[in-house]
């Protein structure tokens, strides 16, 4: 990664279809619908974030919109991302999700839309809707999330348009480089939720350490350590101090030795799903 590619908070990797995506951005699970993620949406957006990530899922697509209207950011300045739930998922259904998730935000088109898990037996038709949408220009993106490689070779087989992005869970006690090669050797480009371990990364003690160091929380250094590894990022958060202080790293970059010290603490931990073993 060319650390001089990472400059600030609207700075963007380019995916492969040559579309801009925001490298930093704020994830609004569990943030409730109404007041608080429309309140989470505008505070960023007005700190200078430009990506948001939402989905049917989170039944917080309303007031995500409202958050948009309320900043008077303009569209086009924005990456607005949702997903097609797994209840969704197959041809037709995925159409008309894409709709619901589009009226609930009150937009006219999405920039990335995800398949949120590989449903097995359904997965290939989601996708063939999805490349349905992207043909007719409703979404400038489409992706995957909580896709392995076998799920993502199993796709590429049939697919006529190669998945833009993968969001996956990513953090130092889940790294999967193997993912990450293969992502970045078929031009996915990788996408971390729950970089901070659901809050398990604060009680680490070589964290604690690694902040003394730098002279900052251990969330930016999380955060500043996914964009040195070439992966977007979402922290999310309802609160408008941490919204402001996770996006504070741009002005330092972490040694190439912190880097592989963090990637050494990989023990293929979850504090998610496993995506070959879900049962929703």
């Amino acid at each position: 990664m060319d650390l001089k590619t990472i400059t600030d908070l609207k700075g963007t990797f380019t995916l492969h279809n040559g579309v801009q995506m925001p490298y930093f951005g704020l994830g609004v699970y569990l943030s409730e619908d109404g007041e608080e993620v429309a309140n989470a949406v505008n505070w960023a957006l007005q700190e200078g974030y430009r990506h948001i990530d939402t989905a049917s899922i989170y039944k917080n697509e309303a007031g995500v919109g409202e958050g948009i209207r309320q900043s008077g950011i303009d569209r086009q300045d924005l990456f607005v991302v949702s997903k097609v739930w797994n209840g969704d998922q197959g041809y037709e259904s995925t159409l008309k999700a894409f709709e619901d998730s589009l009226n609930r935000l009150k937009l006219d088109y999405l920039d990335l839309y995800l398949v949120h898990w590989p449903v097995e037996g359904k997965y290939k038709e989601t996708w063939r809707a999805m490349e349905y949408l992207y043909r007719e220009k409703r979404v400038r993106a489409i992706g995957v999330s909580n896709f392995l490689q076998h799920h993502l070779e199993d796709l590429l087989a049939d697919a006529e348009t190669v998945p833009m992005v993968n969001q996956m869970e990513f953090h130092p006690y889940l790294v999967q480089q193997d993912l990450i090669d293969f992502c970045n050797k078929n031009t996915i480009q990788y996408e971390a939720w729950s970089p901070l371990m659901q809050g398990h990364i604060f009680e680490m003690d070589i964290m604690k350490e690694m902040a003394r160091k730098y002279n900052r929380t251990i969330a930016q250094i999380v955060l500043r350590w996914d964009l040195q590894k070439g992966v977007v990022t979402i922290p999310k958060s309802s609160k408008k101090e941490r919204i402001i202080a996770n996006a504070d790293i741009f002005d330092f970059e972490l040694a190439p030795e912190d880097v592989k010290l963090m990637d050494g603490l990989d023990r293929g931990k979850r504090f998610g799903p496993d995506p070959d073993n879900f049962d929703f």
